[in-house]
């Protein structure tokens, strides 16, 4: 199994496919051969497939995402790697995912959760609500990604693959200008220890190598610590994680007495919504988040239609 997973890897790696997916993948292709007693996956077919897509689902409890993701995975490991003509697979029906409002927060709560953060983390939540990011795309962010000329961050390789622009806040202006004073301080410090080299997307890294040590590539949010690159192999240093700011915001959602079960990204679903609720066109709102349906972005005016119909309650007659 060893040997087919490493090549799962260097065919993503050649096509450029982010290291979140590459995990994913090679998690999924890893359980469906466990699943299936190490059998060579080009011995199996439509009932294995199917038996393990119904166990996940069933005995693992996934999501139709989830379920999804796996079967992806598996499209790609019989498509791609093994060169299986498997039309079957192809045409595979994906489980369908349910229907579901987003946790959004109105204003006042987005300020008595923000309150209760402080730090890098409250700039972080910040620029989710501010700028309408992601997590992982706020937490990816290079220092030339920051425009404080024009006032825009330029998200790289967002969902999708896609760059594109959105707003910086003049807010918070003075507080990542003063974050990326601190994170200087730790890239010159890494320089003068023989450091000071970070991951570089797709085939930057070979095209120009000395990019890695220049200030422009570093990340705006460096982690404390050093460690080595799970693909390069190099030490030095990578972007804070995820979990430091998930943590917290639990935290303060809870401090703050919300009662809603909101994680970081509903930071970036009140961003959406406020912004309509501000007036601004659905159109630029599908620019900001960086969506490729505007059937995605229209999610956030059905949150606002509360009452549809108009109809007023007779116990407010």
């Amino acid at each position: 199994m060893a040997k087919l997973l490493d090549r799962v890897r260097a065919l993503m790696r050649m096509r450029n496919y982010s290291y979140e997916t590459e995990k994913r993948y090679v998690y999924w292709i890893r359980r469906y051969i466990g699943f299936h007693n190490i059998r060579n996956p080009v011995e199996m077919s439509v009932p294995e497939v199917e038996a393990f897509l119904s166990h996940i689902a069933v005995e693992g409890r996934v999501s139709a995402s989830t379920q999804n993701q796996a079967l992806a995975a598996l499209l790609f490991l019989y498509r791609d790697v093994l060169g299986v003509d498997l039309p079957w697979l192809e045409k595979f029906t994906p489980a369908k995912k349910s229907d579901y409002v987003p946790v959004v927060l109105t204003k006042d709560e987005v300020k008595q959760i923000l309150g209760h953060l402080k730090g890098t983390n409250r700039l972080i939540a910040d620029l989710l609500y501010g700028a309408g990011l992601r997590l992982i795309e706020a937490l990816r962010l290079r220092v030339k990604d920051l425009d404080f000329g024009f006032k825009q961050i330029i998200v790289r390789s967002g969902k999708g693959g896609k760059d594109r622009f959105t707003i910086l806040p003049t807010k918070l202006i003075e507080p990542l200008q003063e974050q990326l004073r601190i994170a200087r301080k730790l890239h010159e410090a890494d320089l003068r220890r023989g450091l000071g080299r970070v991951e570089m997307p797709f085939a930057f890294e070979r095209k120009y190598p000395n990019a890695q040590t220049e200030w422009g590539w570093q990340f705006v949010f460096p982690s404390s610590k050093l460690s080595v690159n799970a693909r390069s192999g190099n030490m030095g240093r990578h972007h804070v994680s995820a979990s430091s700011l998930q943590k917290p915001f639990k935290d303060a959602v809870r401090k703050s007495r919300v009662p809603k079960n909101a994680s970081p990204h509903a930071l970036r679903h009140s961003f959406a919504t406020h912004l309509l609720q501000d007036g601004y066109d659905i159109r630029t709102i599908q620019d900001l988040l960086g969506h490729k349906e505007i059937s995605t972005t229209m999610i956030y005016t059905h949150v606002l239609q509360n009452n549809r119909l108009g109809v007023r309650s007779p116990i407010d007659a």
